[in-house]
């Protein structure tokens, strides 16, 4: 919470930490292991609070090549927030400093990436392309051996024919 009648013009350092709960996430997405902790600047520009400093926050995230979790810490050292002043008194920049971490999330989450980096390589087990028949694994089908093709190739011939 930050109380405009008492920001100095200069600006005041705000520090401390928000629950995990604030990040309120699905129960297939990531998931906070930690608070969010924050160390910013507060200034006021007219009708305009901005926030700049460190946010810090750590997850449980899913790699997306071996499926394994692994935990990584989203640290953003400059980040920036603006939020619109649209009445005095206190401002509750809760859920702008939120979304600044959650956009800030991997698109790929890689387990190499962790605070741990681990092994990250897809099991031969899963890979089903050039596999021998007897591991009971299905095989996309290979070229040349879909007809929905081969229906072209006809059309293809009937074009070069005069």
């Amino acid at each position: 919470m930050i109380d405009l009648a008492n920001l100095p013009d200069e600006g005041k350092a705000y520090a401390g930490e928000l629950p995990q709960e604030i990040f309120d996430l699905p129960e297939d997405d990531a998931r906070p292991v930690g608070p969010l902790t924050y160390e910013i600047w507060a200034q006021r520009f007219g009708s305009e609070l901005l926030l700049t400093g460190t946010l810090t926050a750590t997850f449980e995230f899913t790699c997306v090549r071996t499926l394994h979790p692994f935990v990584q810490t989203i640290r953003l050292d400059n980040a920036a927030v603006s939020l619109e002043i649209e009445r005095e008194g206190q401002i509750d920049a809760t859920e702008a400093l939120r979304e600044e971490v959650l956009i800030n999330f991997p698109v790929d989450p890689r387990c190499e990436e962790g605070d741990v980096p681990q092994q990250c390589e897809i099991d031969s087990r899963y890979l089903s392309v050039d596999k021998s028949a007897e591991d009971g694994l299905p095989t996309p089908p290979r070229a040349g051996s879909d007809d929905r093709w081969s229906a072209l190739d006809i059309l293809k011939d009937l074009k070069d024919q005069p």
